[in-house]
């Protein structure tokens, strides 16, 4: 959301620039129009988006042929779907598309928010077209290598993700998408420094036991069992986290400690059969 967020208010000022230029308005007199996007500028700093909102379709209002419109209607698009207007958030964004086919701030908005809506293969659609506009683009890249990797594309998934990292190597994105990648397909040894630094942007129950697994499948006992303590303090409740520990005990040869790690995680909502093949080897 913060990168967003930040998104959000570089485009304002763009706005604010570029109206500046485009408009004439007298030396003596400040333009109302400006003042208004500058007034959503800040309410969106704040985190106060109804008041952005209203300050954008207050400009627009008052001044309806202004070209700049198309970009403050994508931004308001942006900001219905972090109110989870998503419906409307999607129709608007139509709208600015549109005005303005090419607008590439719009279509990768409104394909989050086809992805929001898990409208999954209308999503991916959408990345693709900001794809083969802005082969860079990195957010695109992102989530249009992630959906598919969990589609089991894995050419796709490794081709935009070769472009992230090229692009933009140490960003937190592309330590996302090469931790997912590499622990899905076997390359445990690289995936480590990727997940680790995920998990102490993002402490959640998936990115702790993608990392246990890693270390799992190394051996690596000791480290396997300090991630699990951590994971599971912060996630008491998550069964894949008990599924691990299972696994972890499994190969410390604590078996009953590991068939209880087991059943609980079944009854969290892990798959039995799942649970089962832990000791059927």
């Amino acid at each position: 959301m913060k990168k967003l967020l930040l998104s959000l208010i570089a485009i304002f000022a763009t706005v604010a620039a570029t109206a500046q230029t485009s408009t004439a308005v007298p030396a003596d007199e400040e333009d109302p129009y400006l003042l208004l996007c500058g007034q959503a500028d800040r309410a969106v700093a704040d985190g106060d988006y109804e008041g952005a909102t209203h300050r954008l379709l207050e400009a627009m209002a008052m001044r309806p042929d202004e070209p700049q419109n198309v970009l403050l209607l994508s931004n308001i698009g942006m900001l219905y779907s972090y109110m989870d207007r998503d419906s409307l958030a999607l129709s608007t964004l139509d709208e600015a598309l549109r005005r303005a086919p090419g607008l590439r701030t719009a279509m990768s908005a409104r394909a989050r928010v086809l992805l929001k809506l898990r409208r999954d293969k209308e999503a991916y659609s959408a990345f693709e077209a900001v794809i083969e506009a802005d082969s860079l683009n990195a957010d695109a890249r992102y989530y249009h290598g992630t959906m598919a990797l969990y589609a089991g594309k894995r050419e796709i998934a490794e081709a935009d993700f070769d472009v992230l990292k090229a692009s933009d190597p140490t960003g937190y994105p592309t330590a996302r998408a090469l931790g997912m990648l590499y622990s899905l397909t076997g390359r445990e040894r690289e995936a480590i420094p990727y997940l680790r630094r995920i998990v102490a942007v993002e402490p959640e129950a998936e990115f702790f036991a993608a990392l246990a697994g890693c270390y799992l499948a190394l051996g690596e006992l000791s480290d396997a069992s300090a991630i699990i303590s951590d994971g599971m303090a912060k996630c008491p409740d998550d069964p894949e986290l008990y599924y691990y520990r299972a696994m972890l005990n499994r190969d410390r040869f604590l078996l009953d400690d590991a068939r209880a790690d087991a059943d609980r995680a079944v009854s969290l909502g892990l798959n039995p059969a799942r649970a089962a093949a832990l000791f059927t080897k």
